[in-house]
């Protein structure tokens, strides 16, 4: 079995299920920023891809039509309690999303785009899947420059095993996914700037 492959992913994520809340419970605020910077409104269709256990739908606000979408069935049972009207839950791969073109005003990507095994077409994707204009929020880690630290070189091998890229660079994929989005916010958010937050809009 490949380490980056779908496959891998889904059985990793079913082993982290039972604790996942807690690994990333540290982030929360950073999704409600991010969640923020998107700016929902109410009657707005939102798809969240690699949703997990459902940690970003408390910070979406009433109103919206919200898909959450992940590969792995045991993140998304924990992200039941989270649901709210209007809120629903799918089991969905990230590189092939099973909605029609431009059927969404906002997409969520949060820590997924390290860890899906191609983030070009997930990106492609989510940029299929939203209307002209739509935004998209995105928090996860990335290295700057195209440079990689010695120590994240050092380190990836083991966090590629156990659930994340750690030398992906954003610029590289949105580069290479020729998807038609503005960067209109990026800021470091942890790790001395390892972790960022990003903010895209879609051409109209």
């Amino acid at each position: 079995m490949r380490l980056n492959s779908n496959r891998w992913n889904r059985l990793r994520y079913t082993f982290w299920a039972p604790s996942y809340d807690t690994l990333v419970g540290a982030f929360d605020g950073i999704r409600q920023r991010s969640v923020s910077l998107l700016d929902p409104r109410p009657g707005e269709r939102i798809l969240i891809v690699g949703a997990g256990t459902g940690a970003d739908l408390p910070h979406i606000p009433q109103g919206c039509v919200v898909l959450a979408a992940d590969l792995t069935p045991a993140m998304l049972q924990r992200a039941r309690q989270r649901v709210r009207g209007g809120m629903h839950l799918v089991v969905m791969d990230g590189h092939e999303l099973a909605v029609p073109d431009a059927s969404f005003d906002a997409v969520v990507l949060h820590l997924i785009l390290a860890v899906i095994p191609d983030p070009v077409r997930c990106l492609q994707e989510a940029a299929r899947a939203l209307r002209p204009g739509g935004r998209v929020a995105v928090f996860d880690k990335f290295v700057r420059g195209g440079r990689v630290p010695l120590a994240l070189r050092v380190l990836n091998p083991l966090a590629r095993l156990l659930f994340s890229e750690m030398t992906r660079s954003f610029e590289d994929i949105l580069e290479r996914s020729r998807a038609p989005f503005v960067v209109t916010h990026d800021e470091p958010v942890l790790l001395g700037g390892l972790y960022r937050q990003l903010l895209l809009r879609k051409a109209p």
